[in-house]
């Protein structure tokens, strides 16, 4: 060594020496030399013949405990075993001295008695809890089975039904709406009677209705029809719908559907699609104004892809995602953007933005098309995922704003942009945003797993923040009014805009000053919005608040909307009491609100959030990596 070291390796030796093992007997040995019971013990016969019989004791042990080493339990029971005469052989003694020194095993602590009722208290509770969740889950369930027997009783084969004049009416094309909205919501709760009937219709009637249908608006009919088909397809296999025709029924229709709805797409003079076609004859035109809405071209990739994977033909896929790769390098404001394009120059028109009406599931769409496809971070989607997150802060810079004077928060409108005046108002439409933005913070797990697993960033955690608080705006939208159900839209009371007399109705509310209902925006439709995100957040948050919540829901459309003789009802004033009926049960309501229901108060391996994907119609389909193909 070039430095001396500052200790002698005669010190490292002996250093090391303290720690090299010694057999029993040396220790011994030096611990009676140097101790005093050496001095005291030699002059005593006695003394030394207790030393002895000592020693030989402990080495008597030592030699019973090397020779059948702990855990070999062979050993023990054949040595030890009897001999002819039933006497014990061999080490026998041995066992029987080792099983007279060792140690007693430990035995669990006792509870008291009171600890004892406690925790059979829990138990108990817990099951109740349980209990009451599965009977108001079978309360949904009958629900369902009434509103379906209104449409089944006055009109089968219609799209809606009209439950107070107990006929039906064709809104949406006349390809029976309510018929294929309803079906995978029936096969999810079990409802085998209702399966089978809308299967057999689908088998026996919708084929003919898609050859010889005029104009439907494709939309509309894609989120309704090609999505409860697919969403149909899959879970006729999995779920165990026994009375329902061959899955191929259900894909067989969609591909029929589909090959007629590409003509929108294909007509277009730019990756925009026409908003109408018309079936019979595989044509496609704009709407009157010539424009097409932002929401609408962006919502229907979910299913196009769908289609193309379970089928392997991928021009369904392909002409749907030209239209985000178009809307990509489109100019935008922080992620935002207008609510109308153009299909014949691929620009967006006008400058009002917001999440409601013909803005809100372009955003949605960003991020489960990205879920379901490429959330794995392998495919080339990744700009989907982008692209709502910019969106995402801009909300959060641009919309969000608090009232007053109890601070709801909520998501205005920027109706000439972002240079022009902010609007307070918010539709029901909007109460999407906290289930989605819920979903784009965990992808499906639930917080306590993400936040284990320590994937959460600040930014994470503010955006789920703001999940929650906008949810809580959405109840009190509910709970202000007297009826307990929502206005379709809603104004909220900042310092600079403020309509005395306009409040919903429920004078114990402690936010009637908040919120502002106007006249015309009083109606509800039997929306899903709000019991979607509350569904969302509670599979995400096991928070049980928002099972209470949808429950409370549930139980004023129970109250108000339904009818005697079959199905529910819309409402065309939420703020009085009686509130009057507008005679209408739109497909959402069998499709959407009471599936979300449904699925509220049920387990949450029931259409696991990691697993499945909602298109916006609440018609699940499977993430990519488990999809079925034909």
């Amino acid at each position: 060594m070039s430095k001396s070291l500052p200790y002698s390796t005669k010190d490292v030796e002996y250093d090391n020496a303290k720690f090299r093992h010694r057999p029993f007997f040396q220790v011994l040995n030096q611990t009676m030399h140097a101790s005093n019971t050496k001095h005291k013990c030699a002059p005593c016969s006695t003394g030394k013949f207790l030393l002895v019989l000592m020693l030989c004791g402990l080495g008597y042990l030592m030699l019973m405990h090397s020779s059948h080493p702990r855990g070999s339990l062979d050993a023990v029971n054949h040595t030890g075993l009897a001999d002819g005469g039933g006497n014990m052989t061999g080490d026998g003694g041995a066992a029987r001295f080792r099983k007279f020194w060792r140690k007693p095993p430990r035995l669990p602590p006792r509870l008291s008695p009171d600890e004892i009722g406690r925790l059979s208290s829990s138990i108990l509770q817990h099951d109740d809890q349980v209990s009451e969740w599965t009977a108001r889950q079978q309360k949904v369930k009958e629900a369902f089975l009434h509103a379906w027997s209104g449409y089944a009783k006055h009109a089968m084969g219609f799209d809606e039904l009209m439950p107070l004049s107990k006929r039906g009416v064709d809104g949406l094309g006349g390809l029976g709406a309510t018929v294929v909205d309803a079906l995978d919501t029936a096969m999810i709760m079990g409802a085998d009677d209702v399966v089978s009937e809308a299967g057999s219709w689908i088998e026996t009637s919708l084929v003919e209705r898609i050859k010889q249908k005029g104009q439907v608006n494709l939309f509309e009919t894609t989120i309704r029809i090609v999505g409860g088909l697919l969403s149909a397809y899959h879970l006729s296999d999995t779920i165990g719908a026994h009375k329902s025709p061959r899955p191929e029924v259900y894909l067989d229709a969609a591909r029929m559907l589909a090959d007629r709805l590409l003509s929108a797409f294909i007509s277009s003079p730019t990756p925009i699609p026409f908003s109408d076609v018309v079936l019979h004859d595989n044509s496609a035109h704009p709407a009157p104004d010539g424009l097409s809405s932002t929401s609408e071209v962006s919502t229907l990739q979910l299913e196009f892809n769908y289609l193309s994977t379970v089928t392997g033909d991928p021009k369904y896929g392909v002409e749907a995602m030209k239209v985000l790769e178009h809307m990509k390098a489109l100019p935008k404001v922080e992620g935002l953007v207008p609510i109308y394009i153009s299909p014949h120059t691929g620009e967006f028109i006008g400058q009002n933005i917001r999440l409601g009406s013909r803005g809100d599931s372009y955003y949605e769409y960003l991020l489960k098309v990205w879920l379901q496809h490429g959330s794995s971070g392998s495919s080339n989607l990744t700009y989907l995922y982008d692209m709502y997150h910019e969106a995402m802060k801009g909300v959060k810079h641009l919309l969000v704003r608090k009232s007053i004077p109890k601070g709801l928060v909520f998501v205005g409108e920027l109706p000439s942009g972002a240079k022009g005046a902010f609007s307070p108002k918010m539709d029901h439409l909007v109460c999407f945003l906290p289930g989605t933005l819920a979903l784009g913070v965990t992808k499906g797990l639930t917080k306590a797993k993400v936040l284990k697993d320590n994937l959460l960033s600040f930014e994470d955690l503010e955006s789920l923040k703001l999940a929650e608080d906008l949810a809580k705006t959405c109840f009190e939208m509910y709970s202000v009014t007297s009826t307990g159900l929502a206005p379709e839209i809603a104004y909220f009371h900042i310092e600079d805009y403020f309509e005395d007399g306009l409040d919903g109705g429920n004078k114990t509310s402690e936010y009637v000053n908040d919120i502002i209902i106007k006249p015309l925006d009083r109606h509800n439709l039997l929306r899903p919005e709000m019991v979607e995100s509350l569904f969302v957040l509670y599979r995400i948050t096991e928070d049980p608040k928002y099972r209470e919540w949808g429950w409370q829901i549930f139980e004023a459309f129970e109250k108000y909307t339904k009818v005697d003789s079959g199905g529910y009802t819309s409402l065309d004033d939420v703020t009085v009491l009686p509130p009057h009926r507008r005679d209408k049960m739109e497909t959402f309501f069998l499709g959407e609100t009471l599936k979300y229901l449904y699925l509220l108060f049920g387990d949450a391996t029931l259409i696991p959030l990691d697993k499945f994907v909602f298109n916006t119609e609440a018609h699940p389909f499977p993430y990519s990596s488990s999809i079925k193909r034909e």
